[in-house]
């Protein structure tokens, strides 16, 4: 059975449908208004509870003419044994939960069929912790586009190392911080063992299935959709699409589609600070004189850790913002020393749980960023043309860190050495006070070094822009993306 077919006058409709999870969902929606602002029928899905941010978040493109739409289908929360309610990752606080998460999204099959029956899009792009989508594109006659929510140089590791398995030369535990060069690749990329994903290192287990099948659905889909913009991993792009044969669409960075002030406040949610006192705060501060720190909307950080965290940011001298998301049921200041919020006080900003990141990172006075190298936030400060302080600690977060440090060269590394879940993550060493004072005194001080990766940073910054601009590679990417899909619907 094959999907209505089209002509020239008839509009294109998208399905997309992202993983639930802050990382995955914000791009996505950034994706769907750059297809409704090429005239085509974007429809997002979403579960209940993400629905209402989402439909909130595309309210302004509804009310300014774009054919944007939500459908909601129920997350079977209760089914897997999970608490009501809890339908993205950040709501998943145990390594018990991650597993019982999976199983729900894969119950999303069904009623996600029947709504491709009922409004038979054009083409699906999927997110890829739905290996299933294939399939269930497949019935309709559908083309079915992944999305990883990141770029083609950690895929490409990720393959390379799939293919070769080079940590295997290095067998005992006493070993795991033994670097090793990751085979295959356009550049010598350098890991240890202990940086590696579980599902590397462990024997066959739950995760272990769910990222064979994951991989299996990306050869096996019509393509990639890549938030990326080709100037800044020419190498890998031509190495992910050439060498291992894979059908790519550079189409970002998306973050670069909310422009005005409203749309960089309220991109994923409400920030928690009113964005106005946050901008004249910064105001107050001289260019690039501010150091920005956040470790993304999933990632747990130990109260020993931030107490770490506030001791370094203290003892370095440099103004900055601190977004802080703590485990939950720790107490809530327990981890600042005593005295620091008056001892900071016109210095530091501190901002609980949810910040306007694109709007920060935007303004002149941020001149450094330290990071969890989640992709979304780390391509929003290469668009932004800010370097960064790298501090990985889950996902593919330390390819990235390989990335901004050893390939375009706009990153400090803070010496993170393990991989660890983020529900995880009391079990990781601490690292210290000292070393992240060091590091951000190097990142944000006058040092040749320092000044080297600024440039750096700002020339990719400004090719950013330009690639999504009308002529641009990624504005080109989406055009060529959206002919095909028009071609395949016409046959």
């Amino acid at each position: 059975m094959s999907s209505k077919a089209i002509t020239d006058n008839q509009q294109l409709h998208a399905f997309l449908f992202p993983v639930m999870a802050q990382g995955h969902m914000i791009p996505m929606v950034d994706v769907a208004r750059l297809f409704a602002a090429r005239g085509l029928k974007s429809t997002i899905i979403c579960t209940p509870v993400n629905g209402v941010s989402v439909s909130k978040a595309t309210e302004r493109d509804r009310l300014s003419g774009l054919d944007i739409n939500v459908e909601t289908i129920p997350f079977p929360a209760a089914e897997v044994g999970l608490p009501e309610g809890t339908e993205s990752l950040d709501k998943v606080t145990s390594p018990e939960m991650f597993p019982k998460f999976f199983s729900a999204i894969a119950l999303l099959q069904q009623p996600f069929e029947l709504l491709l029956q009922e409004k038979r899009p054009n083409f699906v792009i999927a997110g890829m912790l739905m290996p299933w989508a294939n399939e269930s594109a497949a019935k309709f006659g559908i083309p079915r586009i992944g999305f990883h929510g990141t770029s083609c140089f950690s895929l490409s590791v990720v393959e390379s190392l799939k293919l070769f398995r080079p940590y295997e030369a290095i067998s005992t535990d006493a070993d795991q911080d033994t670097s090793f060069v990751i085979p295959g690749l356009p550049d010598k990329i350098e890991m240890t063992v202990s940086q590696l994903p579980t599902d590397f290192r462990a024997g066959k287990n739950v995760v272990t299935e769910i990222m064979e099948k994951i991989r299996e659905s990306e050869v096996g889909s019509y393509g990639v959709l890549v938030n990326s913009f080709y100037e800044l991993e020419p190498a890998y792009a031509e190495h992910y699409k050439s060498i291992l044969d894979r059908k790519t669409w550079h189409v970002g960075p998306v973050s670069l589609q909310n422009t005005s002030t409203l749309d960089k406040a309220l991109r994923g949610k409400k920030p928690t600070l009113d964005e106005n006192y946050v901008l004249n705060w910064l105001d107050s501060k001289e260019p690039n004189s501010v150091l920005y720190v956040s470790f993304g909307s999933v990632s747990r950080v130990s109260n020993n850790q931030l107490l770490e965290l506030a001791m370094g940011l203290e003892s370095s001298g440099y103004p900055f913002i601190w977004v802080v998301r703590q485990i939950k049921n720790d107490d809530e200041n327990g981890f600042l020393p005593k005295g620091f919020e008056e001892r900071i006080e016109g210095r530091g900003l501190i901002i609980r749980d949810w910040a306007p990141q694109v709007l920060i990172l935007d303004h002149p006075a941020v001149g450094g960023f330290m990071t969890h190298c989640g992709w979304n936030s780390m391509l929003e400060a290469i668009s932004a043309g800010v370097p960064m302080i790298t501090w990985p600690m889950f996902a593919e977060q330390f390819y990235n860190e390989k990335f901004v440090t050893q390939v375009i060269k706009t990153g400090a590394q803070l010496g993170a050495k393990e991989y660890n879940m983020w529900v995880d993550a009391k079990n990781v060493s601490l690292v210290k006070k000292e070393a992240i004072a060091t590091v951000v005194t190097q990142l944000m001080g006058d040092g040749e070094e320092a000044k080297g990766m600024r440039r750096r940073a700002k020339e990719i910054g400004e090719m950013a822009k330009r690639s999504v601009e009308e002529g641009g590679s990624s504005y080109t990417g989406l055009t060529t993306l959206i002919e095909e899909m028009k071609v395949y619907t016409k046959k």
